[in-house]
């Protein structure tokens, strides 16, 4: 786990602002404390600040008074917000009483303070679905340029592997997309290589995975990640990439040199990407619970600016190291 410390490192070191749009639920407070303390982020708390304060008192936060915390419901920004809001949505039929309404809304806040330029990246997810922290963010903030596409990629940290010598490789997706298509396909690989950069810091090996290798079998399923492959290359030339792959081709020196002779990825993949969401997010959790891997994430990817959505299940741990993942990502943006 020395990357996740490494990430931490490179967030202290250029500290970005993340909005905590549930600035009032136990663990997202608690870990905010424990952020401020490190000095990992500037963090934002949208939430009641009376409410804040209080909650601080009763679970003996110290740093809290550190936090920047803005009522959705009285903030000197509101109008601007939601003349914001209006002007992004007016085309889709909303009126500016409907704007001034969700502007209040602590998700939509979040987000409208992204694309005002007062925050940098946000993190919400633990008492939220990822529907509604992604509606707003995709209403709002947008897609990157040239993405059509949102994918959400986990970082799978692999004790003492010999296929995996750095000790993480990336998976995507298994979080959004159910059934991509090959243009689609080819965005996530994208996306996922970028992801490996910014916060691997490494250059990504991509493997477009399959049930066959190099024509070994035929069927639809197999031509989508062929021709995903072919359109991912076009896509960013710079990224090493390569399909159709099996996993233990991707993964396994000996068996990527005789299935892939050649190949720059077979056998040293350290990006893996899944042809359909149930593969991916079944391989996730598989490799997390039989192997013992640690699975950071997810990760989403391809939007203009970083936004990532927590398991409802998860912990203070985790949505600090989420926090210190997020600032890596607006790093990573603001240097392309």
């Amino acid at each position: 786990m020395d990357l996740i410390n490494e990430i931490i490192a490179r967030a202290k070191a250029n500290k970005q602002r993340i909005v905590l749009p549930e600035g009032t639920e136990e663990r997202t407070i608690k870990a905010a404390d424990q952020l401020l303390a490190d000095g990992v982020a500037e963090i934002i708390l949208i939430g009641n600040p009376t409410e804040i304060k209080n909650l601080a008192v009763k679970f003996n936060l110290t740093h809290i008074d550190k936090a920047q915390i803005v009522d959705p419901k009285d903030n000197v920004k509101k109008q601007v917000y939601a003349d914001l809001l209006f002007e992004l949505r007016k085309a889709k039929g909303m009126t500016p009483e409907q704007a001034a309404t969700l502007a209040e809304d602590p998700l939509y806040l979040a987000c409208l303070m992204i694309k005002n330029g007062d925050a940098d990246g946000e993190i919400a997810g633990a008492q939220n679905t990822t529907g509604n922290v992604l509606r707003p963010a995709l209403q709002i903030i947008k897609t990157a340029p040239g993405i059509s596409v949102v994918s959400g990629a986990f970082m799978m940290f692999v004790k003492d592997n010999e296929y995996v010598p750095s000790g993480v490789l990336v998976f995507a997706d298994c979080a959004v997309t159910p059934n991509p298509t090959a243009p689609q396909l080819a965005e996530i690989a994208i996306a996922s290589a970028h992801t490996a950069r910014a916060l691997v810091g490494e250059e990504p090996r991509v493997a477009m995975l399959s049930f066959s290798t190099k024509g070994s079998a035929k069927d639809p399923m197999v031509d989508k990640v062929v021709e995903a492959t072919a359109l991912a290359k076009k896509i960013d030339p710079t990224v090493e990439i390569d399909g159709e792959l099996q996993a233990d081709a991707a993964l396994v020196p000996s068996v990527g040199n005789s299935k892939a002779p050649g190949s720059l990825v077979a056998g040293k993949a350290n990006v893996l990407v899944f042809p359909t969401l149930e593969v991916g997010n079944i391989s996730y959790k598989l490799v997390q619970r039989l192997a013992g891997a640690e699975a950071v994430g997810p990760v989403l990817q391809g939007m203009a600016a970083p936004v990532n959505d927590l398991s409802r299940g998860c912990s203070v741990d985790d949505i600090y190291k989420m926090v210190a993942v997020t600032a890596n990502q607006a790093i990573a943006a603001k240097k392309k």
